[in-house]
């Protein structure tokens, strides 16, 4: 393992000795601050950057209105430390964001993570020393940092996306991303605000701006499918039954395809009649959290003619809750199914545009031309507003790795190896790149985030702990291991619908050049065996990969 942060060598400056550790971390979110746990456990010398000012990645970020878990909360937090399970109690089943982000602070003090984060410290380029073999890392400020392991818990979904716009800089009022929200609190009252954006974000922020604002305009591209939250308070009496069934609740969430406590329903569409299957489809939409959409009927999001079923029940009930049946349709996809693309929850988000001071704008009839100093200009119309709010998404999966410049052997640009899409080794190494362990990157499974995580951290973790048992110092996928790997993501995606639309789960991003093809960035196989696949290989002594 490396020397200690204070060793120097001949690479060392003028400046002073460039500060060692066995092991840096990108990112100080729910993925960093259980790596740098894990890593600590080791007795290993650890050093995480972290751009923001504080922990919880997505929840230290994204802080607009109506931020919160779509999972529920007591499946979403960390499972690792009983005592921290018995002593956290969580107020609400879907927690909303400052209660995730106080959560994530108690976990950073009670395991005194922060004397090893350096806030307010953002990684421009990642550099592969094959000599001494380490990686160079700088940051903005100029200033340079080596270790043995370069580990990114960059996330898959933290890299903002902005429209492509004229004059988006000229707009004079106040103007915010979802997902770089200020901590100061934006006041609605009697404002006349436009919301760019129908995602996920979108609907969070929508229905909560719409309680207090002057007006509301709301700019939509695509319409996406949303179902009901049905969120809820937890009284200290569900708390503690929460509690004492926790080793069941996780132990079921393994054995689930995506982690979730929800699981697929054994049959298939057309087994049962139709009363039958709309009775099921009712108690989906009348029960809390993703069970509509990854405890639905088993051929849901591989049968088109199943998918339209599911299609046209929620479809009923947008047309049911949106009195403008002109709206209702707007609302309404035409381009993909249900559960083809992330569905977002909501809390009476549709009842939104009954109110008189929401007005819908369909962008793809009249497209917004450019931003103005006082609002903006459609092709049809000019706006006025006091306050523009963009959700508009993410360059997701590869976008945080595109924004460091990420050098390999000989230089190779890792932006560049997936020019044509990502290529990995169990979502976890990239050929060409020694040393580099990704968390939560491309072709890991996805699902229930920190289920995944803890796994995925948990085996980065076993992999380096061999290699210090072993005295080794270099690792590095296979060119036959990628390209197996790879094309296993590809095979399992198969004959899913979700796979044969445009969406991030695609790698498609219309506002970024070069993401306009669809690839498969994600794999799509379920959790238990992305595990096995992952537990053989350890178990093996990981001779599928290049170890030295």
């Amino acid at each position: 393992m490396a020397a200690s942060p204070s060793a120097t060598t001949s690479a060392d400056t003028l400046a002073g000795p460039v500060p060692r550790y066995d092991a840096i971390v990108i990112g100080a979110g729910i993925s960093g601050l259980y790596q740098l746990h894990r890593l600590r456990r080791l007795g290993l010398t650890v050093r995480v950057f972290e751009t923001g000012t504080g922990v919880g990645g997505t929840w230290y970020w994204n802080r607009y209105p109506g931020a919160r878990f779509d999972s529920e909360s007591y499946s979403y937090g960390y499972s690792f430390s009983k005592e921290l399970l018995e002593e956290w109690d969580w107020t609400e089943h879907f927690s909303p964001q400052p209660e995730t982000e106080r959560y994530l602070n108690h976990v950073a003090d009670k395991f005194d993570l922060r004397r090893d984060i350096q806030f307010g410290a953002r990684v421009v380029a990642a550099t592969w020393q094959e000599a001494p073999r380490e990686w160079d890392i700088e940051l903005a400020d100029g200033s340079h940092h080596r270790a043995r392991f370069l580990i990114t818990a960059i996330g898959p979904l933290s890299a903002p996306q902005m429209p492509r716009l004229a004059g988006i800089d000229s707009f004079k009022g106040p103007s915010f991303h979802t997902a770089r929200w200020p901590k100061e609190p934006v006041d609605f009252t009697g404002k006349r605000v436009a919301v760019i954006g129908t995602g996920a974000t979108g609907v969070q922020t929508i229905q909560e701006v719409a309680k207090t604002c002057g007006s509301l305009t709301i700019f939509q591209r695509t319409p996406n499918w949303c179902a009901p939250l049905h969120n809820g308070k937890i009284d200290a009496a569900e708390m503690r039954a929460i509690k004492d069934g926790y080793p069941a609740m996780f132990a079921h969430c393994r054995e689930t395809f995506s982690c979730f406590l929800h699981t697929t329903d054994p049959r298939a569409t057309f087994e049962v009649s139709d009363a039958e299957r709309e009775a099921f489809y009712e108690k989906l939409y009348g029960e809390r959290g993703f069970g509509i959409w990854v405890g639905n009927f088993r051929d849901m999001l591989t049968d088109p003619k199943a998918n339209a079923a599911i299609s046209d029940f929620v479809a009923r009930k947008i047309r049911q809750r949106v009195k403008d049946q002109t709206v209702a349709e707007k609302l309404i996809p035409r381009n993909h199914g249900f559960g083809t693309r992330r569905v977002p929850l909501e809390t009476k988000y549709y009842e939104v545009y009954n109110q008189p001071n929401v007005t819908l704008v369909d962008i793809k009839e009249t497209p917004i031309e450019a931003i103005t100093a006082t609002g903006l200009r459609t092709s049809a119309a000019d706006f006025a507003f006091d306050m523009i709010v963009y959700a508009t998404g993410f360059d997701a999966i590869t976008g945080s790795f595109d924004r460091i410049d990420i050098r390999g052997v000989d230089g190779q640009r890792l932006k560049d190896t997936w020019t044509g899409g990502p290529q990995t080794y169990l979502g976890v190494q990239v050929e060409d790149f020694p040393n580099m362990m990704m968390l939560m990157g491309p072709h890991t499974a996805l699902g229930n985030i920190p289920r995944s995580i803890e796994y995925n951290v948990d085996w980065v973790t076993g992999l380096i702990g061999h290699m210090r048992d072993h005295g080794l110092t270099r690792v590095e996928a296979t060119a036959e291991g990628v390209a197996t790997w790879t094309e296993h993501v590809r095979k399992v995606g198969a004959g899913l619908l979700s796979n044969e639309v445009n969406s991030w789960f695609t790698g498609i991003n219309s506002n970024i050049d070069g993401k306009q093809t669809r690839v498969i960035a994600r794999y799509s196989g379920s959790a238990p065996e992305y595990r096995a696949t992952c537990d053989a290989v350890a178990a093996g002594g990981y001779r599928e990969l290049m170890l030295g």
